[in-house]
C-alpha cells in the first residue's frame, strides 16, 4: 500500500469519526478520531503500516482511559432543584379524594392547588392531611400523614 494511499485512508478516518461525534454528541468517537490524526501524521512521516496502527491504538486507549474522565467530570450537568422541590416533606390537605386506580386527586399545600397521586394503592378521602413524598412532573406523590388530621376543605368538597 502506497503512502498516499494510507494517509488518505487515515484522513478517510478521521472525517469519519469527526462526523460520528457531531452526530452522537456522546464522547465516544472524538478519542478515535485523535487516534486517527496521529497515525495520519504518523503515515505522512513514511512510517510502517504498523507503527501507524499501533499510534492510533495507543493514542485513542490514551484519549479514552485519561482524558475521557475529566471531560465527563467537567461536562457534568448537575441537577438544579427547583422550587417545587421545597415542597418536598411538606403536608398538604386533600381536595379531592385521591384514587390512583380512577386517576382522580387534587392537594392543596401553601396556597396552591396541585394535582396529586398517592404513594401506594390506597385511596385517600378529601380532608385528610397528607405529607408530600416526591414531584413526578406536575403532580405530588403523597402519603398520608403521621397522625392525621381532618381538615374542612374549601367549598366542602369531600
Amino acid at each position: 500500500m502506497t503512502q498516499t494511499i494510507q494517509v488518505l485512508i487515515w484522513a478517510g478516518l478521521l472525517v469519519f469519526f469527526i462526523i460520528l461525534e457531531a452526530a452522537t454528541v456522546q464522547l465516544t468517537s472524538i478519542w478515535f478520531a485523535g487516534g486517527a490524526l496521529a497515525a495520519l501524521i504518523t503515515a505522512s512521516l513514511k512510517a510502517s503500516i504498523a507503527v501507524q496502527i499501533a499510534v492510533f491504538l495507543i493514542i485513542s486507549a490514551g484519549l479514552l482511559v485519561f482524558v475521557y474522565p475529566t471531560v465527563k467530570k467537567k461536562l457534568k450537568t448537575n441537577l438544579v432543584a427547583t422550587n417545587a422541590d421545597m415542597n418536598i416533606g411538606k403536608q398538604a390537605v386533600v381536595t379531592q379524594r385521591i384514587d390512583n386506580i380512577c386517576g382522580t386527586g387534587a392537594v392543596k399545600l401553601s396556597g396552591v392547588e396541585w394535582t396529586a397521586r398517592a404513594q401506594g394503592d390506597t385511596a385517600i378521602p378529601a380532608g385528610e392531611t397528607v405529607t408530600v413524598m416526591k414531584i413526578d412532573g406536575v403532580k405530588l406523590i403523597v402519603a398520608p400523614a403521621p397522625g392525621e388530621r381532618k381538615c374542612t376543605t374549601e367549598g366542602g368538597k369531600q
